[in-house]
């Protein structure tokens, strides 16, 4: 397979290329494409050094696939042309996600969706893509009326700039904000802009993404997401109302049994899913499993992921698993 990952210089670029070398996904052509400013510069994948191109020239070589992680307003512009140009496009910009025309998926809920014809594919957000697999058991057994959710989010979320913002306060020295105000030993409720209704952007995005991947507008959701001065991942406190009741101890196995989640929920021992613990593992890990005891049929959970691998890069790859396994991309692949 032809893999071209644009925005390969970025905090979700590198973790791509680290992803689809982990999991050893059939790379035979792999073209790294980022902005002119990085055309030429070398990074290395699988002990190989790739030189940097330019989005004309990885355009032309016609990728089965090419993963974008470059920014809404590039992928806007470049990803026709890509997939003009028959390559399929898996996107992990917000700029997709609501076009009625393309399919958003997470492939533990939804990648039954796909078809060769998609050739423009969206990644989910973040924060909904491991609240998505945690639900979709749930709502297949009991039925999902409504979801309140509070996110604690990594500042590796917003990207470098964050990152560096953190540990430049941690160390006392001045530096580029990337928030509007100090992150560490603060909290911000306050991700991404302020829209009319009150609610940020990021909150809209999970209730809108959460009712397109469940396939069922039926699910009420309400969100408050926050920043907060961690890495590692993004954790959610997470209360669900179902229209059936349910027992505790089929839930946990339930969800222990499905793929993609592990299940660390053992108070007496003090075992609960951390940031910490979630850091470079592909897994979504679920905890404090526990009844709402103010309101019937309705469960308490958190719920913790790895942004830059579940939440982002490992998601993206494997959608890219998923059409390579059941033929839906590359001519060579058609035609065998």
């Amino acid at each position: 397979m032809k893999i071209a990952v644009v925005g390969a210089t970025g905090l979700v670029g590198t973790k791509m290329l680290q992803v689809l070398a982990e999991r050893n996904f059939p790379v035979t052509e792999l073209l790294l494409v980022a902005s002119e400013k990085s055309v030429g510069k070398e990074i290395t994948f699988k002990g190989k050094a790739y030189k940097v191109i330019s989005v004309e020239d990885a355009i032309k070589q016609k990728a089965d696939i090419a993963l974008f992680s470059a920014g809404g307003s590039t992928s806007l512009e470049q990803a026709p042309l890509f997939a003009a140009a028959g390559t399929t496009v898996i996107d992990n910009s917000s700029a997709w996600r609501m076009d009625p025309t393309k399919k958003l998926v997470v492939p533990e809920v939804n990648a039954d969706v796909l078809t060769p014809e998609d050739k423009i594919i969206a990644n989910p957000n973040c924060s909904t893509i491991q609240m998505v697999v945690a639900l979709k058991p749930l709502h297949d057994k009991y039925k999902i009326k409504r979801v309140v959710v509070s996110t604690y989010q990594s500042v590796t979320g917003t990207g470098v700039k964050a990152v560096d913002q953190l540990m430049n306060e941690r160390n006392g020295i001045d530096g580029p904000m990337a928030y509007p105000y100090k992150i560490d030993l603060n909290v911000l409720p306050h991700i991404d802009v302020f829209t009319e209704n009150g609610y940020t952007k990021e909150e809209m995005k999970m209730v809108k993404e959460t009712n397109k991947i469940m396939g069922d507008d039926s699910i009420r959701v309400t969100a408050t997401t926050v920043r907060i001065p961690v890495m590692g991942g993004h954790s959610e406190s997470v209360n669900i109302e179902f229209a059936n009741d349910f027992d505790l101890a089929e839930v946990r196995e339930l969800l222990a049994k499905s793929p993609g989640i592990i299940v660390t929920d053992d108070v007496a021992n003090l075992k609960y899913p951390m940031p910490l613990d979630a850091h470079d593992k592909d897994e979504v890990f679920v905890g404090r499993i526990r009844r709402d005891e103010s309101q019937a049929n309705t469960l308490n959970c958190w719920i913790v992921s790895d942004n830059l691998r579940k939440g982002a890069a490992t998601n993206a790859v494997q959608i890219a698993e998923y059409l390579v396994a059941n033929h839906l991309v590359g001519q060579a692949v058609l035609s065998e």
